[in-house]
């Protein structure tokens, strides 16, 4: 185009010689346009780099096309948030395959999740919104549910109240990776966990608990860390328990960060995993194949838990009468050997 500026319908139609509804119509595969038309404007759009303005497009149709996805960050660490990319990929997927774009609202820890949606709800820039990090008792869900703009969630509520969302049975896992660990013969195993006041972190402890019951087993609070596990926080918290008077020999880790914090941990103290201590860690990113460490790994699909995401909150859009996406992800674990 030898226009300057942004790319939009009018400099696109003056350009190619046509109306701008005949080139707007061309770009969304009229068929009442031309076959051969319809190629060269999109030619010419995809060479152009042109872009639809959701903020027109809102106001015209009432319609943004646009999906916003918030997506707090988990810590200040560098590394924090390396799992949440193929959560990423997957949901950009869906949401192109399905016609959407998608924008990632991403926030700091001590910032306030309510506050943070309804800054996107004012911006009017988004069909549907994804939330994330999800409360025991979260206030943004019967907000949402008042305001009835479609929402999906990462994660169950304690609230008594009827929503979309995609989970991962953290409770089973937290229950499998404890009971592996007590059949290795751990009789005190640590647990990992992140904010107290996430579901996440509720759903672990229940499971841990279920398990510990099960062995006859006195619960320990003193084994069950609430931190942001990045990888110096796990390694501090372990070496504090391993310099206890009655040290624990396994450990279920909330992420691969603190994993590695574990790990350095142990071998600081010249302990090694497998003949000294016991791990069950979460790998989603695959890092714990990568170790050299005999461990137990509980994975979960990301992308696909990342496509049900922006799947279901596209049915909430296009068919809000439909019965509600709820859809729980439970994973698999793995044995690592040290090879």
């Amino acid at each position: 185009m030898t226009a300057k500026g942004r790319p939009n319908l009018r400099r696109l139609a003056d350009e190619l010689g046509l109306s701008v509804t005949t080139v707007s119509r061309a770009l969304k595969d009229g068929p009442e346009v031309h076959p051969d038309t319809i190629r060269r404007v999109k030619a010419a759009a995809d060479a152009a780099g042109y872009v639809p303005n959701l903020h027109g497009r809102a106001l015209r149709t009432g319609s943004t096309r646009n999906l916003t996805a918030i997506l707090p960050m988990e810590t200040r660490d560098y590394l924090s948030d390396i799992a949440k990319l193929p959560l990423m990929e997957g949901m950009t997927l869906a949401a192109r395959e399905l016609g959407y774009s998608l924008t990632v609202f991403s926030t700091t820890p001590e910032e306030s999740p309510q506050e943070n949606l309804d800054m996107v709800l004012r911006s009017g820039a988004a069909d549907g919104v994804l939330i994330t990090r999800i409360l025991a008792e979260d206030p943004r869900i019967p907000h949402l549910l008042e305001q009835g703009f479609p929402f999906i969630a990462f994660g169950r509520s304690n609230l008594d109240r009827d929503y979309a969302y995609v989970d991962i049975d953290n409770e089973r896992i937290a229950y499998e990776a404890s009971s592996l660990l007590f059949e290795r013969g751990c009789r005190r195993i640590a647990l990992q966990l992140l904010t107290r006041e996430d579901q996440y972190s509720a759903m672990r402890l229940a499971g841990y608990r279920r398990s510990i019951h099960e062995q006859g087993l006195t619960f320990d609070p003193v084994l069950i860390g609430h931190e942001d596990f990045t990888i110096e926080a796990s390694e501090r918290w372990i070496g504090r328990l391993l310099e206890s008077a009655d040290p624990p020999t396994g450990l279920v880790c909330a992420n691969e960060l603190g994993l590695l914090g574990a790990l350095s941990a142990l071998r600081k103290r010249g302990l090694a995993v497998g003949r000294d201590f016991s791990i069950a860690t979460r790998d989603n990113t695959r890092i714990a194949r990568y170790l050299s460490a005999p461990l137990m790994a509980h994975s979960v699909d990301m992308v696909s838990v990342g496509r049900a995401l922006v799947e279901g909150l596209v049915c909430r859009i296009e068919h809000p009468d439909a019965p509600l996406w709820q859809k729980i992800f439970a994973g698999e674990m793995s044995m690592i050997q040290d090879e």
